[in-house]
């Protein structure tokens, strides 16, 4: 009987030892305030999710550069066919002149011409004459659509004609006399001319030989090549030509070298030419290339890879959310501390500074900065310098409010009276006891604001005004959704960055509100 009353006594007694009072030491770490916070905060499942797509968001940038087959700015290539502008044709429908060696053959005596050619009734025996400043001119009728200007006394002035003489040899200019006759002899059918001393033949064809080989032709079509230094061979018009006169779209030439190009034919009717269009072998940018193996989310328009830009990116945007937010939040911290401990005037003007810097249009000044560095070609990774500066700076004076109205509650409270009555300095009153009882609103403000600043940098980086090329954020990778074209049929381009920006802003606005609950599990509705 004693036996089981001294065991009930030792349950008892060894009961009472499991009971903790509000003193113990292990009680005291249970209920210890962050790790109630931590507590409250993944309760909230909400946050829970925002606070795995951030850790997402990091791993993704951060890690994700670093593991990347590929760089930020290594660009690609792709062999191409290219149709470049090579050549222009028309057909000759209006005179073409050409003045004799030492004359001028202005544009007046040009007109004069054309309106006496026009009536048949003005040439006699071939021949007709006008006046011009006092000067009698005569214009003969060489041959069909070819006419000849000269003095009174014989002297050749120049020549109106429609048909065209081209030279078959490359580097060989025609002279005015050999065009003459060549010419001459073309329109009235004739076999043979002689220019100084030297015989020349020519076929109705319009082939002129000279000693048996080729040395000239003549046909109705004007073919110039676009770049000056390229020699279009007879073979090449003649063929050309034959391509136009059948209404053909492209053809294929093969060169001296036997090399084989294909050309484009297209007639503009505005200007009644056709542009010829070489198709040519080429290594270009791999831009806008849709999402293969290689490149999971494709190529953007410099042809760099749009995933790995993405990465990096996402790098360069989270850093200048939490600079800017450092900088905006240590300015704050100063001004708002000092602001809320002294009051009086201290308050006064420092709310007035605050009060100036709500007024500033922020925005315009950061897009006139934003075309000033522009202007002045500041460096790209000195222009993200900038940025956050810039951002920071203009960013302070919210974070100067909370704090301020946080110390003016927290600074008449016991725990401020009895740091005064110890003699602690004002530095270590403001710093050492009053903004640690803020750091929970610190936090909460920061977290959200970093979503707001990651938002402000990609418009300003859309707008062409942010971080510059070749660095990448998502605001100047969306900027190519500019471009109609991309925004329509380029999905890869626009969609993911738009996606990452749109999670990463929600997920900190989602683990600043969890935050915010977790601090203060009263504000909760």
């Amino acid at each position: 009987m004693s036996d089981n009353l001294d065991k009930k006594t030792n349950t008892a007694a060894s009961g009472e030892e499991q009971q903790y009072s509000l003193n113990d030491d292990r009680r005291v770490k249970v209920l210890s305030p962050g790790a109630m916070v931590a507590k409250r905060f993944f309760r909230n499942r909400i946050a829970v999710v925002g606070l795995c797509i951030l850790a997402f968001m990091f791993i993704f940038s951060f890690i994700g550069g670093i593991v990347s087959p590929y760089r930020e700015s290594e660009q690609f290539y792709r062999t191409d066919i290219l149709n470049k502008e090579f050549a222009g044709a028309a057909k000759n429908e209006e005179f073409r002149y050409m003045s004799a060696d030492g004359q001028k053959f202005s544009s007046i005596l040009q007109a004069q011409l054309v309106l006496v050619a026009k009536k048949a009734e003005n040439f006699t025996d071939g021949v007709a004459h006008f006046t011009y400043s006092g000067v009698n001119y005569n214009v003969y009728n060489e041959g069909t659509d070819f006419y000849r200007v000269t003095l009174e006394d014989g002297t050749d002035i120049g020549i109106a004609y429609k048909d065209i003489a081209s030279s078959s040899r490359k580097g060989e200019n025609l002279s005015y006399e050999f065009v003459y006759n060549a010419l001459k002899a073309y329109t009235n059918g004739e076999s043979s001319f002689r220019v100084g001393g030297v015989a020349y033949t020519i076929d109705q064809d319009g082939s002129v030989l000279k000693g048996g080989e080729d040395y000239a032709f003549i046909n109705r079509y004007i073919i110039n090549a676009i770049s000056p230094d390229i020699f279009l061979s007879r073979a090449f018009q003649e063929e050309l030509v034959e391509e136009l006169e059948k209404g053909a779209e492209k053809f294929l030439f093969t060169d001296e070298d036997g090399v084989e190009h294909e050309y484009i034919i297209e007639y503009k009717p505005s200007v009644k030419q056709w542009s010829i269009r070489q198709g040519t072998e080429s290594r270009v940018y791999d831009t806008y290339a849709f999402p293969s193996k290689d490149h999971w989310l494709g190529t953007d328009r410099n042809g760099m890879d749009m995933l790995t830009r993405l990465m990096y990116g996402g790098r360069v945007s989270l850093i200048i959310g939490f600079i800017v937010e450092a900088i905006a939040t240590f300015l704050g911290i100063i001004m708002g501390g000092l602001s809320g401990y002294f009051g009086k005037w201290v308050d006064m003007l420092i709310m007035r500074i605050v009060d100036i810097f709500y007024c500033i249009p922020s925005m315009p000044i950061i897009i006139i900065l934003g075309a000033a560095m522009d202007a002045m070609q500041v460096a790209p990774k000195i222009r993200m310098v900038y940025l956050m500066l810039i951002l920071g700076f203009l960013g302070w004076p919210g974070m100067a409010r909370l704090i301020r109205g946080q110390i003016l509650s927290l600074r008449e409270q016991e725990f401020m009276t009895a740091t005064e009555a110890g003699g602690i300095s004002v530095s270590r009153r403001i710093f050492k006891h009053l903004v640690p009882n803020v750091i929970p609103q610190i936090i909460v403000s920061v977290t959200m604001g970093v979503g707001g600043t990651i938002i402000t940098e990609a418009s300003l980086s859309f707008l062409g005004l942010g971080v510059k090329y070749p660095f990448a954020s998502w605001g100047n990778i969306i900027n190519d959704v500019n471009n109609f074209n991309v925004l329509t049929s380029y999905w890869f381009i626009w969609i993911p960055a738009g996606t990452l920006l749109l999670l990463t802003v929600l997920a900190f606005n989602l683990v600043g509100d969890g935050l915010r609950d977790a601090f203060d599990p009263k504000m909760k509705r």
